[in-house]
């Protein structure tokens, strides 16, 4: 790939060297001499000092992001997810074809979300950032209650849940309220209309709040190094190899799978859709190769009136590498402070995510919204996020390129299912 200038990704990576950088700086040079300085207590207690304030002004930049990205969690979940209900709705009338597309969604969503967990658990990537404190550890995981968990999930207002974040409660309350738009016709109509508006303007804030990403990173970087020493970024290696891994896992195995039993040419279309999956890669952005996607899948045969219907949904509903990353991150980020998460949460956590990662549009790191709430959620500290921000840029390249491929296997499966599916060559490209 190609770093440009402009190109977020490039300031991202240029704010992960500068924040090595500085906190190398401070650890080596600063914080290493309250150990071994020979002057008296009161030099010790200036480097003491001035090391806080230089830690404390790093992580002032990650504190502000995190609290711009908390700030869209609720309203960026509330109205993407009504407005995919409501396109959920839209399947009744093309009948079968919806329900088919739906049903497989839902199904490699469930393998995405199990993969990422199957990674996390079996490597523990996260162990090896080890960036918890004494007083950190002091915040630990609740046991799994399932009469306090169903309590939890009906709000008793709706306001106080999305001030906290509350996935769950917010969830519900969506169902309900997306029930009742429906059931009033074109007065509810109006209300979808609205907060479709509302869900764009959302995704729009989301992409100004993410520019702000390179200062953070840097920030999260510079104060972990600082306290830490450079050792701890042995640890990105591990995670960025198992992450990577199962994302090469999913496409070589996981997909070829799929397309053997749904018998279709998954090595073909993979030809087909290779430099669709490569600008997605390169901008970390699989909406950037929608255009050249569709016409990669015409190439394969696949009819428009197939297309028109399952890709745009997909973009929506059938984030493999997103999703797969979600579950993948948050029990990272926990393994980081040393929590160990109940296979019970761990599979309440697979179940939420399952329905808010529906309607999520593959916009650039647009994952870390919801990482967000899901960190909340289960009572990790919300600064994990900051350290795992400094390489998403990264990984945000490998997921974007996957959920190319898993949304043009899922229009392909379609188009097979409804007897739709063409020979691949020239004749199909029109």
């Amino acid at each position: 790939m190609k770093i440009k200038a402009g190109n977020l990704s490039f300031w991202i990576f240029i704010g992960l060297i500068a924040g090595i950088v500085a906190g190398i700086y401070a650890h080596y040079t600063l914080w290493a001499q309250i150990d071994t300085t020979a002057y008296g207590s009161g030099i010790i207690k200036s480097i003491k000092d001035f090391v806080g304030h230089e830690v404390r002004g790093f992580r002032l930049l990650s504190d502000i992001f995190l609290s711009l990205v908390k700030v869209i969690v609720a309203p960026l979940v509330f109205s993407l997810l009504l407005v995919g209900l409501a396109k959920t709705g839209n399947f009744g009338a093309m009948g079968r074809i919806g329900i088919k597309t739906l049903a497989y969604f839902t199904f490699a969503t469930l393998i995405a979300l199990t993969m990422g967990l199957v990674i996390v658990n079996l490597f523990e990537p996260g162990k090896s950032l080890d960036v918890s404190t004494a007083a950190e550890k002091i915040v630990a995981t609740q046991s799994f209650d399932v009469v306090n968990f169903v309590l939890h999930v009906f709000p008793k207002n709706i306001i106080e849940a999305m001030s906290k974040n509350d996935i769950l409660p917010i969830i519900v309350f969506t169902l309900f309220f997306a029930a009742g738009a429906a059931a009033i016709g074109e007065k509810g109509k109006i209300v979808i209309d609205f907060f479709d508006a509302v869900a764009h303007i959302m995704l729009k804030v989301t992409g100004y709040v993410m520019y702000f990403a390179p200062l953070a990173v840097f920030g999260a970087v510079a104060s972990v190094i600082a306290v830490h020493g450079v050792g701890v970024l042995l640890g990105y290696v591990k995670l960025i190899l198992c992450f990577f891994g199962g994302l090469a896992a999913f496409l070589f195995i996981v997909l070829p799978l799929i397309g053997m039993f749904a018998r279709i040419e998954y090595w073909k279309l993979l030809k087909y859709i290779r430099e669709p999956m490569l600008l997605a890669f390169g901008t970390s952005s699989s909406e950037a190769a929608m255009p050249k996607t569709i016409n990669a899948l015409e190439r394969f045969g696949c009819p428009d009136r197939i297309i028109g219907f399952v890709l745009p949904l997909g973009y929506s509903f059938n984030l493999d590498g997103s999703i797969m990353y979600m579950t993948f991150a948050t029990v990272s980020i926990a393994q980081a402070y040393g929590l160990d998460l109940t296979i019970g949460q761990q599979l309440t956590m697979m179940l939420m995510l399952l329905v808010t990662s529906k309607g999520m549009a593959g916009v650039p790191r647009a994952s870390l919204v919801v990482i967000a709430g899901m960190l909340d959620a289960f009572h990790i500290p919300a600064e994990g996020l900051s350290v795992i921000i400094a390489i998403d840029w990264l990984l945000d390249m490998g997921r974007s390129a996957t959920n190319v491929a898993g949304n043009a296997v899922a229009t392909a499966i379609v188009a097979k299912w409804e007897n739709a599916l063409g020979q691949p060559g020239i004749e199909n490209e029109k």
